[in-house]
């Protein structure tokens, strides 16, 4: 007897009956529901303020690093791609294959949120804070957010690998791991684009 949701490593479906969705995997998608709504709310309030403002940015506050964040982003997104083809290996029951895109996205992925801490101390230091302006309390508001999400999708990614790793990853937690994941990475092309641009 398999108990729902702890079914062993192995191809999409075995040990649950057909059509039927892994508690985990649901789960992430009422969460990440309620998480669009909330990124809809800090991009609505960002638009409104930006456009509210005299100038914009406001002056003496330091230009945002847009080409470097061009390129961070595209770790996030190449992170998002491995992820998929771990996906495809997880679903096809290859799970020695699924091991180098798991790493490659969670390497990625630390990768962009540590650049993300480097950019925000270098912005600190040129004088945007939290108090400094409505640029420095919207951007730390809004991209802080999303650096929340990453750390915690991070630390999910993280367990994921070391179950896979030691060969009980379930078709539950994985499909969470990655919902979470692909949330963040999906997101975050937006906010560059609202906040950055």
């Amino acid at each position: 007897m398999t108990i729902r949701g702890t079914e062993p490593l192995g191809p999409a479906g075995e040990g649950r009956r057909p059509g039927t969705i892994p508690n985990g995997l649901f789960g992430m998608l009422v969460f990440v529901m309620t998480e669009i709504m909330l990124f809809a709310g800090l991009i609505s309030a960002f638009v409104i303020g930006r456009a509210a403002a005299p100038a914009w940015p406001p002056p003496g506050q330091p230009r945002l690093p847009v080409e470097a964040t061009a390129v961070n982003t595209l770790v996030l997104l190449a992170s998002g791609a491995a992820l998929i083809l771990a996906h495809r290996h997880f679903h096809q029951g290859e799970r020695a294959r699924m091991r180098r895109p798991m790493q490659f996205a969670l390497g990625l992925g630390a990768f962009f949120v540590l650049f993300q801490g480097y950019e925000w101390v270098r912005l600190i230091a040129q004088g945007l804070t939290l108090t400094s302006s409505a640029l420095g309390s919207y951007f730390y508001l809004v991209v802080g957010m999303h650096a929340i999400h990453a750390l915690c999708a991070l630390v999910l990614l993280g367990y994921a690998n070391l179950r896979l790793q030691r060969g009980f990853l379930t078709d539950s937690l994985f499909g969470a791991v990655e919902t979470l994941w692909l949330f963040v990475v999906g997101v975050w092309p937006v906010l560059y684009w609202v906040v950055y641009l």
